[in-house]
């Protein structure tokens, strides 16, 4: 039985909600290199203007054009040449997205092994790291997760229970007090 992939209604919701309700969900990319996945572990959550870590902050650009749109897509964008895998969260009109920035990898390891050139830890826990274990890049930028037909798609995990730890964001110069860091307490592919 295949796994059920998170529908849009999941996505357009307030954005601290998904980014805590995606914990445990199962990122999944198929690639003609070979498929991989991995549970999301952990995630952060940036909001619209009122949010000075958010690339919509400022103004619409054609790089957060994206966080307007519905939720449920793909936002991959390149910071310090790392691209970093975001979800667009919201309804259209109000800009939103999740950072996942953590992975426990699942399944295609050998391929993830191959494109990182390291093993344990280190494969996927950073959001730098899991796209490139996952070779997610710009080129996967805008796709739809909630269409079954797409290479990039999120679907539900396990029902294992878990605990869930939350902070403020990483490397962010300006926060909000709001904690929205959020991540599987005591999973090793949590990033530090």
């Amino acid at each position: 039985m295949k796994a059920k992939i998170l529908p849009r209604c999941f996505y357009e919701r307030d954005t601290a909600r998904v980014a805590q309700d995606l914990l445990g969900k199962v990122l999944i990319h198929d690639t003609p290199e070979g498929t991989t996945s991995g549970k999301i572990v952990e995630t952060e959550a940036y909001l619209g203007r009122e949010d000075p870590a958010s690339r919509a902050s400022r103004k619409r650009t054609r790089l957060n054009e994206i966080m307007w749109s519905r939720g449920g897509l793909a936002f991959v964008y390149v910071v310090h040449a790392q691209n970093l895998f975001n979800v667009t969260t919201e309804e259209e009109g109000t800009p939103g997205a999740v950072l996942v920035r953590a992975v426990e990898p699942l399944g295609g390891l050998e391929l993830m092994r191959e494109r990182r050139g390291v093993s344990g830890r280190e494969l996927t826990s950073g959001p730098g790291r899991l796209t490139q274990a996952m070779g997610i890049t710009r080129a996967q930028h805008g796709l739809d997760l909630t269409d079954p037909r797409s290479e990039l798609k999120i679907v539900e995990g396990g029902s294992e229970e878990f605990e869930i730890g939350k902070s403020h964001r990483i490397g962010v110069s300006r926060d909000l007090e709001r904690e929205l860091r959020f991540f599987i307490r005591k999973n090793p592919f949590v990033s530090r």
